[in-house]
């Protein structure tokens, strides 16, 4: 077992270290993470990159998008260049968008849309949910379950509060309507004052 962990530990070693070969990596020292410079290499997608990388270039390529969670492992970075390239900024931008303001909200100031016409050119940084389009086929569907029964929750316990109140109201109008037959029926009156 330890082999076979030292064998696992070791492929996860080389294949998250490599470097994609579409791409030039330098190391910045020893144990200081990598520069991984794709730039202007014609790239449709991100490649696969390495977690130690520092400094990632994929400025001037023919990005569109980029997937959910490709860039999730990137623990170290430090400074992205992912300018020139024409995003395509609708609902699959938002991985991209969220990502950049968590990690290099001033890489995002250089993002320009590329499509659609109604964004062209705009800065990626300015967009609002309304134009990026309808989000909603990309919500997990836990995220919908989780809005209906919190949105059922809310009406029952408002259901339930006004249940509530109508019955104290009626049983206070009970309760006088009982004096009134035993006790003066002022008292029950002024009592409501």
């Amino acid at each position: 077992t330890v082999v076979g962990f030292a064998i696992s530990l070791l492929f996860h070693m080389t294949r998250t270290e490599v470097c994609p070969p579409s791409c030039s990596c330098k190391s910045l020292g020893e144990m200081k993470g990598l520069h991984v410079d794709c730039s202007s290499r014609k790239l449709m997608e991100v490649p696969a990159l390495p977690v130690t990388t520092k400094r990632l270039y994929l400025q001037n390529n023919s990005l569109t998008s980029v997937p959910p969670g490709a860039l999730d492992s990137l623990h170290s970075l430090e400074e992205v260049k992912i300018f020139d390239n024409p995003w395509n900024c609708d609902c699959h931008i938002l991985y991209l968008k969220l990502w950049l303001e968590d990690v290099s909200a001033s890489s995002l100031e250089n993002i320009r849309c590329a499509t659609p016409a109604a964004v062209r050119m705009k800065p990626l940084r300015q967009l609002t949910g309304n134009e990026l389009g309808i989000c909603k086929r990309l919500l997990p569907i836990k995220c919908l379950e989780f809005f209906w029964r919190d949105l059922i929750l809310i009406v029952g316990v408002i259901i339930t509060l006004l249940l509530v109140a109508w019955a104290l109201k009626f049983s206070k109008k009970l309760v006088c309507q009982i004096s009134l037959s035993q006790y003066d029926p002022r008292g029950c009156l002024l009592g409501r004052h």
